[in-house]
């Protein structure tokens, strides 16, 4: 029996077997899509620019191909999201120290970062705690699908009712007279939109590997 491939659950433990094959683009575009976005955040916050971040986001997708067949996912006990916040760490330090490379011997002197000498010891710039950025921009990433998802499920005009009430915080009085339907309506739109999407957020937790 063949599985219904599910575009709003990109990141199960089966796409971690399937990117062992580099011939499966397929399963690649699915790895980058589910996590070009969170790797991006960590090096933008750590200092670097747009093109520096985006290199990141480019050598830590290669590290992963180059490293995959080696990697064994055991639930409970290795984690897939501790591995690649390891390796972009590491790329956001070779980042750093091809900035300095690249500036003329005196001026890299001057701003030589002691944080850079090893690459696996890398503290976080300004505080930064790259597991909490990490962890927020995948809840926020899994918010994004579950919407995605929803939105599927209902009107949109439902979906209105539930942004501008609940998300954008108008009152229900504001919102039933903009879409012209009734303020029970807005409650009713509020209540069935928030139960299908805490029962997708509870299933994308439930099945997804950080």
């Amino acid at each position: 029996m063949t599985l219904e491939r599910d575009p709003f659950l990109p990141t199960r433990e089966s796409l971690l077997v399937r990117l062992k094959n580099w011939e499966d683009q397929e399963s690649w575009r699915d790895f980058f899509n589910a996590y070009w976005k969170l790797i991006y955040a960590a090096a933008s916050s750590a200092g670097l620019k747009d093109s520096e971040a985006q290199d990141v986001v480019q050598d830590t997708v290669i590290a992963v191909a180059k490293k995959m067949k080696d990697f064994r996912y055991v639930p409970g006990v290795d984690s897939f999201k501790g591995w690649l916040i390891y390796l972009t760490r590491k790329r956001i330090a070779l980042e750093y120290r091809r900035r300095e490379r690249m500036k003329g011997p005196v001026e890299a002197r001057a701003e030589q970062l002691d944080w850079m000498i090893e690459a696996e010891n890398l503290p976080d710039p300004a505080g930064l705690d790259l597991e909490t950025l990490w962890d927020q921009e995948w809840e926020r990433s899994l918010w994004e699908a579950a919407v995605t998802k929803v939105k599927t499920e209902v009107s949109l005009k439902q979906f209105q009712m539930f942004d501008l009430y609940a998300v954008k915080e108008r009152s229900a009085t504001e919102v039933a007279d903009e879409l012209g339907v009734p303020v029970a309506q807005v409650y009713l739109a509020k209540h069935r939109v928030s139960a299908l999407l805490k029962k997708e957020l509870t299933r994308l937790k439930a099945a997804v590997t950080q």
